[in-house]
């Protein structure tokens, strides 16, 4: 793989950290920047335990934060067979054309080619029209108005199967930036900030920047996989803006930093990647799995929550922050008792 030296931890075992089953968040703090923020400096490894309104502390002018805007659907959608009343629930993945999605249909005996399912009685209706790959559906939905806004109101949050309480507020699962639909899950990285710590941030002479990255659900697959190098990615879309490029390309030529504010953030800048020591303007669909041994571009500092053991995730991390750093920074969150995962805690890593 472009950019990666394999002389590092490779096993997905190395990556497994105990876990406290009370320690996986619930429910988001309220305010959104009372959580806490666990700050590493990358190269000595040494730890700080601070509040995410504290933010601004470790932030200098001349930097700039860049942020993924993608809003997350209302993607779960209950509903019945049109000719049995049997139930069926779909889970939207990805657009396949005009008004056609691949999902994850159950129970799959009841979303075969052929089947029509209706939802919301009748506001909306998808014919199944074929068996795609992992088993996934390929259906056309029917409906009238505008089919996102028609989500808005009968979909359901697909929250995280760790997360078991039902969400008061589907808002809650969202950004207070969001405004690009696509996602099948939250950059939670993100949910910690305010419009006002937002506007802090500017005031601070700090830039703030926008991609686009709409999460799958591969994301968070588990790996299966011993030897990681052996874990397939799924691709997932993009877009970094000419205005982001312009200011990533400003930050380094004045000598700031760019920070990456969560790992789909991150994944983006890095699959772009820098030309001529530029980065371009881009759209498309990346696969990138980052892990030690990858040498970053673009990044000099990553914002993220805490992440599940032996993911993807802790591993891009582990690239960014160093495996033994890593490590011993979610052994302190757990003594510590941080909150984890979604609607957890975060950590800083400059």
């Amino acid at each position: 793989m472009d950019g990666t030296i394999q002389a590092q931890p490779m096993n997905k075992s190395d990556y497994f950290y105990s876990l406290p089953s009370e320690l996986i968040a619930q429910e988001p703090v309220e305010p959104r920047d009372h959580s806490r923020l666990l700050v590493m400096d990358r190269r000595s490894g040494s730890l700080r335990d601070r509040h995410f309104y504290d933010l601004t502390d470790f932030l200098k002018p001349g930097d700039c934060l860049i942020l993924n805007d993608s809003r997350v659907l209302p993607a779960r959608l209950y509903g019945q067979k049109k000719d049995t009343g049997a139930a069926v629930e779909l889970l939207l993945l990805h657009p396949r054309g005009e008004n056609r999605w691949e999902v994850l249909a159950g129970p799959g005996r009841r979303a075969k080619p052929g089947n029509i399912l209706t939802f919301a009685g009748g506001l909306l209706e998808a014919e199944v029209l074929e068996v795609v790959e992992e088993g996934n559906r390929l259906v056309e939905f029917r409906y009238e108005g505008n089919f996102y806004h028609l989500l808005e109101q009968i979909g359901k949050m697909p929250l995280p199967h760790y997360i078991t309480h039902p969400l008061a507020d589907n808002e809650r699962y969202q950004t207070v930036y969001s405004r690009e639909p696509g996602s099948a899950a939250a950059p939670t990285a993100g949910l910690h900030f305010t419009p006002q710590l937002l506007e802090q941030v500017r005031m601070q002479g700090v830039e703030v920047g926008f991609v686009t990255l709409h999460v799958g659900l591969g994301t968070f697959r588990p790996v299966k996989e011993e030897k990681i190098t052996d874990h397939k990615m799924h691709s997932e879309h993009y877009e970094l803006s000419p205005e982001t490029a312009a200011m990533v390309n400003r930050t380094k030529a004045r000598g700031g930093r760019v920070i990456a504010v969560g790992t789909t953030s991150c994944r983006t800048l890095e699959s772009v990647g820098m030309t001529n020591g530029r980065i371009e303007p881009a759209e498309g669909w990346t696969s990138i799995f980052i892990y030690p041994g990858y040498r970053f571009q673009v990044l000099d500092g990553l914002l993220t929550n805490f992440h599940l053991p032996e993911s993807t995730l802790i591993m891009l991390v582990s690239a960014f922050a160093g495996y033994a750093h890593t490590m011993s920074a979610y052994d302190h969150a757990v003594k510590q008792r941080y909150r984890f995962f979604s609607f957890g805690d975060a950590m800083l890593v400059l």
